[in-house]
């Protein structure tokens, strides 16, 4: 028998869940200060995590998509890129986002519904949020496809979920950059749910990683909750890209904590006993055992930190609260130059029913 090709997906984890190294770490981490900040970085991301989720219980957000359990795969993310790069997420990646400049302030207005939200004062080339599951894969091929043709050294970065790796998008994106070599690292962000479907039912692939050996790129499997092998996963695979020596598909094993929306109950179709479980692999409580036991951390550090970390988050708060809210028209005006006679009919009366509206509330 003649074997045409074989493979293996390398998978990378450096603490485990009750935050003991196994095996040498990286070079970068052989000192744990050097994963302080991010740390910190991370309690802040779930701090503005819980407060966005009592907003929206209070009438005060739209529909909002926690990340709880994702703080280790997105601050890794975002603090593993250059500030030229692109990045294309998909809707909860806050903690990439804030690596990469966007302020908080800025996540709330748009899950408030409005657009401005999208407009990021930091990194201007980042892509907006996408709700369509994985089209961003393909914006960040193409950015990746203008870096290499004009001969730069930035990298486009796209985030997507385990469902989202069965989308077409997601296929198409791999085969340009394998077919290529394109400077794109496509993330998948495994927490286990694909809203209601489990990962069980949503591909037959052993992981999601070899998806990428499809399109000839590089693979590779991490534990989404330990921040040193979310690091140096994303250092080895944007080293490549740099190089010129292609793409890679990076697999985060991680867990969703919360429902996969505050428009979601998970209780429907999750067991109780699964999420208990994925809760000993939170990420935070891994990193804060590992610097605790070497004394960079300690209760009274984190409890001030915390409370920092709300003030700051209050300030953001209360900027989205104090934003003046867009005239109705406003969701016209920015479709087209000249805009069809149609549209404009429903703008005059978009205007005229909310004229109506304030004088009745008058």
């Amino acid at each position: 028998m003649t074997i045409a090709a074989t493979f293996e997906i390398e998978y990378l984890q450096y603490l485990d869940a009750n935050g003991e190294p196994v095996g040498d770490l990286p070079p970068a981490f052989k000192d744990p200060e050097a994963l302080l900040p991010l740390f910190k970085q991370m309690l802040f991301v779930r701090t503005f995590d819980t407060k966005a989720i009592a907003l929206q219980r209070t009438g005060k957000l739209g529909t909002y998509a926690s990340c709880l359990g994702h703080e280790a795969t997105h601050v890794g993310i975002g603090a593993s890129m250059e500030k030229d790069d692109v990045f294309a997420p998909s809707y909860r990646e806050y903690g990439a986002q804030f690596m990469r400049g966007v302020q908080a302030r800025e996540i709330l207005l748009y899950w408030g519904g409005d657009e401005r939200g999208n407009d990021f004062e930091g990194p201007r080339n980042d892509f907006s949020w996408s709700v369509p599951i994985s089209t961003q894969c393909l914006h960040a091929a193409g950015a990746a496809l203008a870096f290499k043709l004009r001969r730069q050294k930035q990298l486009a970065v796209a985030c997507c979920g385990d469902g989202g790796s069965s989308k077409t998008d997601f296929y198409a994106a791999l085969n340009s950059a394998g077919a290529y070599e394109l400077p794109l690292i496509l993330c998948v962000v495994n927490n286990g749910w694909a809203i209601s479907v489990p990962r069980s039912a949503q591909t037959g692939a052993r992981t999601l990683a070899q998806k990428g050996l499809a399109g000839g790129l590089h693979c590779l499997q991490v534990d989404g909750n330990d921040l040193i092998a979310v690091l140096e996963g994303m250092r080895r695979c944007a080293e490549r890209a740099r190089k010129g020596e292609g793409g890679s598909v990076i697999e985060f094993l991680t867990y969703r904590l919360h429902d996969h929306t505050t428009a979601d109950d998970a209780r429907r179709y999750r067991d109780d006993a699964e999420v208990k479980d994925a809760w000993t692999r939170d990420p935070i409580t891994r990193l804060r055992t590992y610097l605790t036991a070497r004394k960079l951390w300690s209760e009274d550090e984190e409890k001030a930190w915390l409370e920092e970390c709300g003030k700051k988050v209050d300030v953001e708060i209360n900027a989205y609260l104090e934003t003046p809210v867009q005239p109705v028209e406003a969701m016209f005006d920015y479709l087209y130059a000249d805009p069809p006679p149609d549209l404009l009919e429903q703008r005059e009366a978009a205007i005229a029913l909310d004229r109506k509206a304030k004088e009745a509330r008058a």
